[in-house]
């Protein structure tokens, strides 16, 4: 029986086969599924905003709330624990735009774009291969990422279950 890792809002895990991290409530946050086949470990970051360098005084109170240093970090843990970075690749999914305004032309509004387009870019910056992504739409995403075979669950309330 694999061991369950809940993954809290701002936070991250990193887990060695079997385990299953799971994080709830991605609304415009990011669930980050990074996984080393070979060694099977896998880590599952939730961030919540795209980048620390707009925060007063560096990365601000929670490095792991943000998609650059969250990735850093997530990345660091995973190579502690065996995983080698060229074979690490990713799955994310959240992003949603979930608050509908009469302005919605501005860039702040859009935090889940900005999000999954930050997240885009830091995994390219590292070198991490994006495999697949559920980003966008207006609903909320619980995920689970596998640590036997790295598949990534992603659950909804109106939509149902998908594995990607």
């Amino acid at each position: 029986m694999p061991e369950i890792v809940k993954v809290a809002m701002a936070d991250l895990k990193v887990a060695r086969d079997p385990a299953v991290l799971i994080t709830i409530g991605l609304g415009s946050c990011i669930g980050i599924a990074l996984y080393d086949p070979v060694v099977k470990v896998g880590g599952l970051a939730h961030i919540m905003l795209p980048t620390s360098k707009r925060v007063a005084g560096g990365n601000g109170s929670n490095p792991m709330k943000y998609a650059d240093t969250g990735i850093e970090i997530t990345l660091k843990k995973m190579v502690a624990m065996s995983a080698v970075k060229r074979r690490i690749t990713a799955k994310i999914a959240g992003g949603a735009h979930m608050f509908s305004c009469a302005k919605e032309t501005s860039s702040f509004l859009k935090i889940g774009e900005n999000n999954a387009a930050a997240v885009k870019e830091k995994l390219a910056q590292e070198g991490v291969k994006l495999l697949s992504s559920d980003t966008g739409k207006d609903y909320g995403r619980t995920v689970e990422l596998h640590t036997k075979d790295g598949s990534y669950v992603i659950k909804t309330v109106a939509k149902g279950s998908k594995v990607i």
